[in-house]
């Protein structure tokens, strides 16, 4: 997950160089709160120059919409019940998201307590699920997948001081058979591990990568061995 609100060219650059050499899925781009289009555009210009991995809005409510990207995440944030998150955005943005010419990818945004508020709950006005209640979020889980949506983000939200718990993802993977991506709270190789073996199918790394390059470094390491 990159963050264009904290867009610094030679940091960025290493950090690329190390979702290469790791083989990452995807660069995730997007913040709860950015409102500098500029910002985003340079910094998609800079992960294209240096990467061949996809790239991934992920779109909070102010985001500029970007069209030099891979796809989109439309977001739904099905665990609480604020109306503008849950469709209203959605509706206000629907003809720009329409014109754009990436992929659309409608996803299921369920946030899970992670031990302290973040900014996703701020914005979104919602309180997280708890984080040992694996029946609700995995019954959300599968309302996502009776809606059609094409895949779950389970999130303990930026800079938490605990990841979601191994026991609500292996609920949701035991219910659903979309995919399932967690982030949050993911900052040692145990942790990633657990994801893993859990059920996760990807891992969304943020803040682990800007405040200790060194320590992303490590945790890929031995999370992979």
């Amino acid at each position: 997950m990159l963050d264009p609100d904290k867009y610094e060219k030679s940091e960025l650059c290493l950090r690329i160089s190390l979702a290469n050499r790791f083989k990452c899925t995807a660069f995730l781009i997007g913040s709860s709160t950015t409102q500098n289009p500029q910002a985003a555009i340079e910094m998609v210009r800079l992960v294209r120059s240096q990467s061949h991995l996809p790239i991934l809005q992920f779109p909070g409510p102010d985001n500029p919409l970007l069209k030099e990207t891979d796809a989109l995440l439309l977001l739904s944030l099905i665990s609480g019940r604020n109306p503008e998150f849950l469709i209203g955005h959605h509706v206000k943005m629907a003809q720009e998201i329409a014109a754009l010419p990436v992929e659309i990818i409608p996803t299921g945004y369920i946030l899970m307590d992670g031990g302290k508020e973040t900014t996703a709950h701020r914005i979104s006005n919602t309180a997280p699920i708890c984080s040992h209640n694996a029946e609700l979020a995995s019954n959300t889980a599968l309302a996502a997948q009776l809606l059609g949506l094409q895949l779950v983000y389970l999130d303990s939200g930026s800079g938490a001081l605990m990841p979601v718990q191994n026991s609500v993802i292996q609920a949701v993977k035991s219910k659903i058979k979309l995919p399932i991506w967690v982030g949050g709270g993911l900052r040692w190789p145990s942790d990633m591990k657990n994801a893993w073996q859990a059920g996760a199918n990807i891992l969304v790394i943020g803040n682990l990568g800007e405040e200790n390059l060194e320590q992303l470094e490590y945790c890929l390491i031995h999370a992979l061995e």
